[in-house]
């Protein structure tokens, strides 16, 4: 009788035991690891822990095992564990990034629970694994219903299936996975990020619109365009600032008071440090007061020093700046935006010529920028490319300055030219307007931010009729919300996917139906309109 070696027999051992795994195993691998993922993690292994080596599955043998199990369910878990891992990576290393740039304050606490990334990145996994799920669902179930087989239940139940076999149907059954997004926590970005979903759905329903021909054989007149957004967005955001701050966002604040010299008034050098000076917020609680207060007259000090009250009581702490303003001044609020000169014209033209260099310098950098990201074709023309950077830039620094000018020019054009009585508060959102029509100027090319100034705008408007009483705050409406706008914009992608603007968008739609990542545009340009039928099958 022969013996076999030892070491034949060990080596059998190992090979038979790396092709028995353990269905366990092999379902954790399948849902977590794709076969070239193995492959590389199998390599590394090699090179690193050669005793790994052995008791591993060979990448081939995997791969076997993965494609004879072919699931689209097994990729979409995947794909949706990978969601969660990466975005929970990337909150994590931002905190720690974040407070290492953030100045130490013993007193403050870290009050960013940690349940909270947690939950972020488990409803935006949660929101592509259903996503997939439904899609594919609703695909099958409407292929199903419309083979012949299924005429009895169509005759039986007309509507039902009239609505279950419409084309629109899985986009808009996909969509119900953005209910998800109440997972997140109840703040500020998940207002912001359903606000953002449902701005883009109007954009891209008015693009399908477009398309579709609304505006006639003429087309759209050269005047109309996301620039008409600016006035009534303005017009609110100035309203709010004034009267609702704590409606309205912070840094568009202070992004405004940066860019008012002339009408802002900073604490002279010469004066007493032991002297309290209005601070910027104090002004503009100021001038609501004096809206409130119907556009009092101004008593100089100068003129009439023995007066018993200069300014009315609510707004005395602004006596520092109103005090030695000019005697010709007769409106309370031309004394407190520009007490040095009495005329308003004037003044607003020195506001020009001290805002705009420094609002050029700004967007100069800021453009800059983003020219050095595209700088294969400046290189090709760079006179062109030059030109066309510094159109842009003159005409953003003209639309900003102008419309912050404009903002507080017309308050002094008001008070002096309206009755006390008329428009006492809403001038401050007839000013706004104005101001936003500054943005017929750069008309062209700033979509994107016309578009966001009209994001905060709903947003403060929405804040401030909760805060006034004007409707209540419904719960969970902002999920809501997000939902509707993920079904529009699902709707608008299957059958007119040329309306998503946007290339990343597309190409993100396409990752969340599970069509991988791919502009459906391009591929209909290629290869010809695809059928709906195409499709569904594509992605089964």
């Amino acid at each position: 009788m022969k013996m076999s070696p030892p070491s034949s027999a060990a080596s059998s051992a190992s090979s038979s035991s790396r092709q028995n795994l353990d269905p366990i195993t092999r379902n954790a691998l399948r849902y977590t690891v794709s076969a070239k993922e193995y492959e590389l993690l199998h390599q590394y292994l090699a090179s690193r822990a050669p005793s790994v080596q052995k008791r591993a599955l060979p990448p081939r043998k995997y791969e076997a095992i993965v494609e004879s199990k072919h699931d689209a369910s097994v990729s979409t878990v995947r794909a949706s564990l990978r969601v969660f891992a990466a975005t929970y990576t990337a909150l994590k290393a931002w905190d720690v990034v974040s407070r290492r740039l953030r100045p130490s304050n013993p007193s403050q606490k870290n009050t960013s629970p940690k349940a909270s990334h947690m939950r972020l990145s488990a409803s935006l996994s949660l929101i592509l694994l259903f996503h997939r799920l439904l899609y594919r669902f609703f695909i099958r179930l409407r292929a199903s219903l419309l083979e012949p087989s299924a005429r009895p239940f169509r005759r039986r139940n007309p509507h039902i299936s009239l609505g279950l076999t419409s084309r629109y149907t899985p986009a808009i059954g996909a969509a119900l996975s953005g209910l998800f997004l109440g997972v997140c926590p109840a703040s500020q970005l998940r207002i912001s990020v359903a606000i953002y979903a449902f701005s883009r759905s109007l954009e891209f329903a008015y693009n399908a619109a477009e398309e579709k021909g609304i505006w006639g054989k003429k087309g759209k007149p050269d005047w109309v365009g996301s620039w008409m957004l600016m006035p009534l967005a303005c017009g609110q955001l100035l309203h709010a600032f004034v009267f609702d701050r704590e409606c309205f966002p912070t840094n568009y604040g202070s992004f405004i008071l940066k860019r008012s010299p002339e009408y802002i008034q900073q604490r002279p050098s010469t004066y007493p440090a032991d002297k309290a000076w209005p601070a910027t917020f104090d002004i503009v609680d100021g001038l609501a007061d004096i809206s409130r207060l119907r556009w009092p007259s101004f008593v100089s000090p100068i003129l009439f020093p023995a007066a018993k009250q200069h300014l009315p009581a609510s707004i005395s702490n602004l006596s520092p700046i109103t005090a030695p303003a000019h005697p010709a001044i007769t409106n309370t609020s031309c004394a407190l935006l520009h007490p040095q000169d009495p005329s308003c014209m004037r003044t607003y033209i020195k506001y020009f010529i001290a805002a705009f260099p420094s609002t050029a310098r700004f967007f100069t950098v800021i453009y800059a920028a983003f020219a050095l990201l595209s700088y294969k074709s400046f290189l090709q023309n760079p006179m062109q490319q030059l030109n066309r950077l510094a159109a842009k830039i003159l005409r953003m620094s003209l639309f900003i300055t102008g419309s912050i000018g404009t903002a507080w020019g017309t308050i002094c054009l008001f008070a002096t030219y309206l009755p006390r009585n008329t428009l006492a508060t809403q001038r401050w959102f007839l000013s706004g307007f104005l101001a936003g029509m500054w943005a017929f100027v750069a008309r062209r090319g700033q979509r994107s931010s016309f578009i966001y100034s009209a994001r905060m705008s709903l947003d403060s408007f929405w804040k401030v009729g909760v805060a006034r009483g004007w409707w209540k705050g419904v719960k969970s409406g902002d999920v809501m919300l997000f939902a509707a706008s993920l079904a529009l914009v699902d709707a608008l992608y299957e059958t007119q996917p040329k309306a998503v603007r946007g290339a990343m968008i597309r190409k993100g739609m396409g990752v969340l139906r599970g069509e991988g990542w791919v502009d459906r545009t391009v591929i209909q340009e290629e290869q010809g309109k695809s059928t709906p039928e195409t499709v569904e099958k594509k992605d089964e």
